[in-house]
């Protein structure tokens, strides 16, 4: 199985206010489009993300936004319809479910996709939805004119999930003149059936002005559990050999060396060890079992995949990095002339102001395999901080 988050973010969300279409608008400081991203990033089952952004939105509101690393970006359509086939189109090949999911809803939890990829397990379609409680009246020129019973009425929301073949015939077989509520409504009309699973109250979608207040408090307090001053420290330790070779890649700058560091990666000894303090300030294990070294995938891949990885992991859980600590042990090479520009690589990396960045050295004082010259060690100490 594996699953793509398509998020449709070309609609114009006028009702909600503003300047800017609502998705760019901030939210917590941060965009909401940027919410929704994070949280499928961060999520385990996904792996790709396809978002569908209005055209003119490219060039003036995008680039505001820190995209996952694995997000192509289409142009939509006129329509919501139109959109979503728009990104259907550019569905990886390897996808075999897509979770179809509105911008606007940058609440989203982790337990609530699970709940729709299970049931696409038995369905070819799922969605979350929370059955209406209140009671209903039909009404006229301001009066209430009669009830309406509510038995068997919900409150649609999105992910909608689908597997990929059954939708994308869906939405082929959906006549173009005509506008569908959402995907489950092009979806029955085609034949398949869809099971609801339990939405959740705070999987809002900002639409009005007031929505935006809502939605902060609900990210303020979405995990129960955690306390307003989470806090949270990791720590990473890495070591790499030397071997034949020109130069050295150390936090994503490359220095002339005698030799090479021997890796199944790129070998960045100091980006690895500030990785794995972050995924150890979440308690979420560390590079190798995210990107096992047996996958032959990540031969010789450059170490910032991993870096952005865990940071998107930390921020989908709604935590943000207030510094980072690393030190570079080695004899050579002489790591003060590069430390700027080592400073410079990881703050852009991680998206931080580079005054809470700290990249020095020390040596082993020629003791040891460091102080042999025969590789480096890092030490890496992070801080995360719930936002």
């Amino acid at each position: 199985m594996t699953v793509t988050a398509l998020i449709v973010a070309a609609g114009r969300g006028t009702r909600a206010g503003g300047d800017i279409p609502k998705q760019y608008q901030p939210l917590a400081g941060r965009p909401i489009l940027e919410h929704t991203l994070a949280a499928f990033a961060g999520h385990p089952a996904i792996t790709e993300l396809v978002l569908v952004v209005h055209p003119d939105d490219r060039v003036t509101h995008l680039n505001a936004v820190r995209l996952p690393k694995q997000t192509a970006v289409v142009n939509g359509a006129g329509s919501r319809d139109g959109s979503v086939r728009a990104g259907l189109a550019h569905l990886p090949p390897t996808a075999t479910q897509v979770l179809i999911h509105d911008a606007a809803r940058p609440l989203v939890s982790g337990p609530l996709i699970d709940r729709v990829l299970s049931a696409l397990v038995h369905h070819p379609g799922a969605a979350p939805a929370l059955a209406v409680t209140d009671a209903l009246w039909r009404g006229t020129d301001g009066l209430v004119s009669g009830t309406q019973d509510r038995a068997g009425l919900y409150r649609a929301q999105t992910p909608q999930g689908f597997r990929r073949d059954d939708i994308v015939a869906a939405h082929r077989a959906w006549p173009e003149d005509r506008s569908a509520a959402d995907d489950v409504e092009v979806a029955r009309a085609h034949g398949l059936d869809v099971a609801i699973v339990q939405g959740d109250e705070a999987n809002l979608k900002v639409t009005h002005p007031a929505d935006f207040a809502r939605a902060e408090n609900l990210l303020r307090h979405q995990d129960r559990t955690r306390s307003p001053m989470d806090i949270r420290t990791g720590n990473g330790f890495d070591v790499h050999a030397f071997e034949p070779g020109d130069h050295v890649i150390l936090c994503g700058v490359k220095i002339p060396h005698s030799a090479k560091l021997k890796g199944h990666s790129d070998a960045d000894v100091g980006m690895h060890t500030v990785t794995d303090a972050i995924y150890g300030a979440l308690a979420d294990g560390d590079i190798g079992r995210h990107f096992p070294p047996s996958d032959p995938q990540w031969k010789g891949a450059a170490s910032d995949i991993f870096l952005r990885h865990a940071v998107e992991r930390a921020r989908s859980r709604g935590f943000e990095i207030m510094n980072v600590d690393c030190t570079l042990i080695c004899e050579q090479p002489k790591i003060g002339p590069h430390s700027n520009a080592m400073i410079s690589a990881m703050a852009d990396i991680m998206g931080m102001d580079p005054t809470r960045v700290s990249i020095k050295a020390t040596t082993s004082e020629r003791l040891g395999f460091t102080g042999r010259e025969e590789g480096i060690a890092a030490l890496a100490t992070v801080t995360l901080v719930a936002s």
